[in-house]
């Protein structure tokens, strides 16, 4: 799989031609809403086998090969060049598909007080085939050890037809946010415990739920201890009903890093417990924050080089955004928050103002600049072919077990075609 950025001038019979392909499978492929009408910047996926690689200052077939996960003998032999030849900048070179190498993918729904519509739930059913695990977001805990039970609809189902887990995702959630005095109760009462993992065990039968996975976040620093005691509680009481237990964990960079949403969440306690976990490495771009990449590429590798400290790396599923934000120029904190947006919205939004799309190496994300009708300058960080293919290469460069999306039902097409270009998706039977 090629991605092309176009450049100035470009039309998409002018691509389809550079790779000898119709126009119209590069449109359909990546859902362009308007073929004729392409925006400087965009990365479009070109459906070819293997790709192209231009070469660049300093470039040898060894630089080419360690950057694209592919052994410099193999290029010269796809290329019938000699592995010492010196390569002349601008040369083209065939990159052949790189091996397929197994990695699980969780997606998240999110539930809690929405109406999953017909068009989302038609979304999630097609993309649910990439899946390994997926998991309706969230039943929240109650402080009598009760569960509230969020809109299914036909996920079940879904998971069921597709082979994906269905997996029970709690959380301490109260009056619409994170709860630490919620947890406090929970945490530290074994009457309430007992009776919640017996309503966890109950509900996961009922509901054929063959992972339970637990996001308690907000936790107090001094429940540290309570947290993993009952953690493990729960994962003897799930072994024994043959249901895994994962558990999602706060982007930390390091064991003794501060912060309420940080302190509670002991990386290697909960590693040796869990039968994997989530680290959810996005969110440093967030609606009440300044313009940003959500999950920039600098940012997530510290955290997961963290992570591998402490926990196997196959035990280790990264976080990932599937949606971006438009903020509001100037950004005053405490002022207007930005708004989600979807990879596709974004690219509908450059197309209605004709913004260039830019990327940051460093972040290795998108952005781009308009100005609305009512003359108010927007800034928007988004997800496309290349931020993506970055994280996977980080993925396989890790050793990493797989991927967590939240959330499920927003539409980018690019990320899942990327999936089956790099990886082989693990399916366990959901019985």
């Amino acid at each position: 799989m090629q991605i092309h950025v176009v450049k100035q001038g470009d039309s998409i019979y002018q691509i389809a031609q550079a790779y000898n392909i119709p126009p119209n499978e590069i449109s359909q492929i990546n859902q362009l809403p308007n073929p004729n009408q392409l925006v400087v910047g965009q990365a479009l996926l070109i459906p070819i086998e293997g790709r192209f690689y231009t070469v660049q200052q300093g470039d040898n077939l060894w630089k080419i090969g360690r950057k694209l996960g592919v052994s410099y003998q193999t290029i010269a032999n796809a290329n019938n060049i000699p592995v010492t030849q010196p390569l002349r900048v601008g040369t083209r070179l065939y990159i052949p598909p790189r091996p397929k190498r197994e990695a699980e993918f969780l997606g998240y729904v999110e539930t809690s007080n929405r109406t999953i519509t017909p068009e989302t739930e038609k979304l999630i059913r097609s993309n649910a085939k990439y899946l390994t695990y997926l998991g309706p977001a969230n039943f929240e805990v109650q402080r009598d050890g009760s569960i509230k039970e969020p809109p299914l609809n036909d996920l079940g189902a879904i998971a069921k037809d597709n082979r994906a887990v269905y997996m029970m995702v709690l959380a301490n959630i109260e009056d619409d946010g994170f709860s630490d005095e919620l947890a406090r109760v929970i945490l530290n009462n074994p009457t309430i415990q007992n009776k919640l993992i017996d309503n966890i065990v109950k509900k996961a039968k009922e509901k054929n739920f063959r992972d339970v996975h637990f996001d308690f976040e907000f936790l107090r620093p001094e429940d540290k201890d309570a947290y993993i005691a009952f953690l493990k509680k729960a994962k003897e009481r799930l072994s024994q009903e043959n249901i895994l237990m994962s558990v999602a964990l706060a982007p930390k960079t390091s064991r003794d890093q501060k912060g309420k949403w940080y302190e509670a969440h002991d990386y290697k306690a909960i590693g040796e417990i869990a039968n994997f976990v989530v680290p959810m490495t996005y969110e440093w771009g967030y609606s009440g924050g300044p313009p940003m990449a959500v999950s920039p590429i600098d940012q997530v590798r510290r955290v997961l080089d963290y992570a591998i400290s402490e926990i196997p790396p196959s035990k280790i599923i990264m976080g990932q955004n599937l949606y971006g934000y438009d903020w509001t120029l100037p950004y005053k904190p405490g002022g207007k928050f930005a708004k989600a947006i979807s990879a596709q919205r974004a690219i509908e939004i450059a197309y209605k103002y004709n913004a260039a799309i830019q990327y940051d190496a460093k972040s290795q994300a998108p952005y781009f600049r308009y100005v609305d009708e009512q003359g108010k300058t927007h800034e928007v960080w988004f997800e496309d072919a290349r931020s993506i293919q970055a994280k996977f290469n980080l993925l396989k460069e890790l050793g990493l077990r797989g991927m967590a999306y939240w959330k499920l039902g927003l539409p980018f097409p690019q990320n899942w075609l990327l999936i089956e270009d790099n990886f082989t998706v693990t399916k366990k039977t959901s019985t």
